[in-house]
């Protein structure tokens, strides 16, 4: 007994000397600014970042990113990678804790027929016990590897987050490509059915012999015009609904959008974001780059923990038994052996890799700071594009007004005798032609504001705020 409490009394003082080292290498903190820019505190998810597109009130982008959440392939790939990256930490973060091997075993020896004694005897010899190895972390390189480990596991928990922003941004942008072909293709279609009654009108004339082959020939070719475009946009809606069956890890021939509705999402109110606000806080991939940083910082300590000597303790607790005895307080056995080990002749290589792990800090610095900027520029591309896309939404809704009144009135006054086929077929012409760029502005509208949604990883707002954009439906 007094031998295992001086086995316990030289663990304690290990244990002591163990946890009084400091840690070789820098000591990792967050950057502050990046080029003067100021950067938060800490990275968190917004609260909106999960349900953003509700905003829109579409059942079908509600139920298609619920599928999506659900099933998407790439999604549960980075959520395994989360498992796997902290799995790897709690090895790591265990490295530094004692390693005790339960060990039983027993030998049958029988003596040969020719010895003088005990011939044909057999002899029995067991021992049992843990088997005991220590590293101990003098200088810190197994808690420098646990938080490198630790930094790393963090990032993949954010890098699975961001997976989730994009995948969102990805189903509505797609889901906005579906309805903007689909919008197209009916404009076309009206357009068309337009045509063939404005064709009408020109038969009658013709049969009254007012109107000429000419005429019909004309119609004919603009009508065949937009029948060619057809296909296209008829390409572009399929294209959409098998990048959307994609997401959602579904057979593309198999799976339909809902035709429910047919109309693009649109706000009901205006989106608002306040100044005071560090947007960067909600940027997933801001922090990941962060927490790269953070690990490669701690590799340089793991390098340079290599320049010390490497002290480690094995032991033996338990019982031996001698040939021909059985285990009893009087096998009790105890050993404990320390040992050292130091790369002096590596000292070179060494330093090599502490360099490498300098540089490698450096890359992940330089990356970080030039993800801040990327997210920056971002976030204000994208307000700036949808305020272009929502300013020409808008004067695009006058034209289409504008040129529709001017066909009404041309196809009246040509119906009358008093202007030429040419001026009817002009202004039909610019009317079909608004009429499209109307659906091609509101699709790039939409998926403007799904880039403002990226970009600021769902933190924006549709509740009053320091400035207001006048993003709504008008």
């Amino acid at each position: 007994m007094r031998k295992t409490l001086r086995l316990t009394a030289i663990s304690v003082a290990l244990a002591s000397l163990l946890f009084g080292c400091a840690s070789v290498g820098p000591s990792y903190a967050a950057p502050a600014t990046a080029n003067q820019v100021q950067l938060p505190a800490e990275y968190k998810a917004a609260d909106k970042a999960q349900h953003w597109w509700q905003q829109f009130n579409d059942p079908v982008l509600n139920q298609l990113i619920e599928q999506a959440l659900l099933n998407n392939q790439t999604l549960a790939a980075a959520q395994a990678n989360v498992t796997r990256a902290y799995a790897i930490f709690e090895d790591s973060d265990n490295d530094g804790l004692p390693r005790l091997d339960i060990t039983a075993s027993q030998q049958n020896n029988q003596v040969p027929d020719s010895a003088a004694q005990n011939a044909g005897q057999i002899q029995r010899q067991a021992n049992l016990g843990g088997a005991l190895s220590w590293d101990l972390d003098l200088f810190g390189k197994l808690r420098r590897a646990a938080e490198a480990a630790d930094a790393r596991a963090q990032g993949a928990e954010l890098a699975w987050q961001e997976a989730k922003v994009q995948l969102l941004a990805q189903v509505a942008a797609s889901y906005g490509d579906y309805r903007g072909a689909q919008l197209r293709l009916n404009v076309a279609e009206q357009n068309l059915g337009n045509l063939r009654r404005t064709k009408q009108i020109i038969l009658a004339r013709r049969d009254a012999g007012v109107a000429s082959d000419l005429e019909i020939s004309r119609i004919d070719a603009q009508i065949y015009q937009l029948q060619s475009t057809l296909p296209q946009y008829q390409f572009a809606k399929a294209q959409a609904n098998a990048t959307i069956a994609a997401l959602v890890a579904q057979a593309a021939e198999q799976f339909v959008v809902d035709t429910k509705t047919e109309a693009l999402p649109e706000l009901n109110k205006p989106l608002s974001f306040a100044n005071q606000h560090n947007y960067l806080k909600f940027r997933t991939d801001v922090a990941v780059a962060e927490r790269e940083l953070a690990a490669s910082t701690a590799d340089i300590g793991v390098a340079t923990a290599e320049l010390y000597p490497q002290v480690s303790v094995s032991g033996f607790l338990g019982f031996i038994s001698s040939p021909g005895l059985s285990l009893g307080s009087q096998n009790e056995a105890w050993n404990i052996a320390p040992s050292l080990r130091w790369q002096a002749t590596e000292l070179s290589s060494i330093q090599a890799r502490i360099r490498g792990a300098e540089a490698e800090q450096q890359m992940a610095f330089a990356r970080f700071q030039q993800t801040v900027f990327d997210a920056l520029a971002q976030m204000q591309t994208s307000l700036q594009g949808y305020r272009t896309s929502r300013e020409q939404q808008l004067s695009s809704q006058q034209q289409v007004l504008a040129t529709e009144q001017a066909v009404q009135l041309t196809r009246a006054q040509y119906e009358a005798g008093t202007i030429e086929f040419l001026d009817l077929l002009d202004a039909e012409r610019e009317w079909l032609a608004a009429r499209d760029q109307q659906a091609v502005l509101s699709t790039q509208s939409f998926q403007r504001l799904v880039a403002i949604y990226r970009a600021f990883a769902g933190g924006i707002e549709l509740e009053p705020g320091t400035q207001q954009l006048a993003l709504a439906k008008e």
